[in-house]
C-alpha cells in the first residue's frame, strides 16, 4: 500500500507540530508541511497532494469550515478529517455535511488519529460512537426525503443493496462479511462501488442518503 500523504491545518503550533511529529513515526504516513491557516492550507492542498487533511475548526479568526469548503470544492478526492477542540454537536452536523469524513477531539490519543487517518484514506471515517446516533438523526431530518436518493439506490446490485443495508444497521466490514458470507476484500469492494453509485464520498453519507430514501435499521 502507498503511504498516505497527510496535511496538517492548525493554528496552533506546539499541538501541531507534536501530532506531526508523533505521526511521522508512523511507516505508512507522510506528514506534508503544517498550514496554520486557509490561504497556506489551500496552496499545499494544491502542491503538495495530500490524500487526508487533518483540520482544526478555529483558525484564528478563521473557520475550519472555510477550508473544508474549499478542500473539497477544488479537490473532491481529498478526504478531511476534523481535530479539534471544540465539541459542538452542530458545528459537528455541518462539517459531515460539507463533507468531513471524520471527527476527533484534540484530547484523543495520536493513536486513534492515526488510525481514523488510515480509515478515512480507505474511504471510511469516524464519527465518537457515543454522538453517532444523534448526528445520522439531525443528518436526516435536515433534509427531506427525496426522489433522488431512491433513484440512486435503484442503481444498486442486490448484494450491493445487502452490503448498504448492513452498513445502515451499523455493521463494520469484518461484521458484513460474517453476516453475508463473504469475504472482507469482496466487502470492500461492493462498498467501494456502492460509494461511486451514490457519488458519496464516506459509509457516513451513504447511511445518510439510504436513510433518507427510507431504509432502517433492521429491515
Amino acid at each position: 500500500m502507498q503511504p498516505i500523504r497527510v496535511l496538517i491545518v492548525d493554528d496552533h503550533a506546539l499541538f501541531a507540530e507534536a501530532l506531526a511529529a508523533r505521526l511521522a513515526r508512523e511507516p505508512d504516513l507522510v506528514i506534508l508541511p503544517i498550514a496554520a491557516d486557509v490561504r497556506r492550507a489551500l496552496a499545499l492542498a494544491g502542491t503538495e497532494r495530500p490524500q487526508v487533511v487533518v483540520l482544526d475548526m478555529t483558525l484564528g479568526a478563521e473557520s475550519g469550515l472555510d477550508v473544508l469548503d474549499r478542500v473539497r470544492e477544488d479537490h473532491p478526492d481529498v478526504r478531511v478529517v476534523v481535530l479539534t477542540a471544540m465539541s459542538d454537536l452542530d458545528t459537528l452536523v455541518q462539517a459531515v455535511r460539507r463533507g468531513a469524513v471524520g471527527w476527533l477531539s484534540k484530547t484523543e490519543g495520536a493513536d486513534l488519529v492515526a488510525r481514523v487517518i488510515r480509515s478515512a484514506a480507505r474511504q471510511g471515517g469516524w464519527i465518537p460512537p457515543d454522538v453517532l446516533g444523534e448526528v445520522l438523526r439531525r443528518l436526516v431530518a435536515g433534509d427531506p426525503r427525496d426522489a433522488g436518493g431512491a433513484r440512486l439506490l435503484a442503481e444498486l446490485t442486490p448484494r450491493e443493496r445487502e452490503v448498504l443495508q448492513c452498513m445502515v444497521d451499523g455493521l463494520g466490514r469484518a461484521e458484513i462479511a460474517e453476516r453475508l458470507g463473504l469475504s472482507a476484500n469482496t466487502v470492500r469492494t461492493h462498498t467501494q462501488n456502492l460509494l461511486a453509485k451514490l457519488d458519496m464520498h464516506s459509509a457516513l453519507e451513504a447511511i445518510t442518503l439510504a436513510m433518507r430514501a427510507g431504509m432502517r435499521p433492521g429491515a
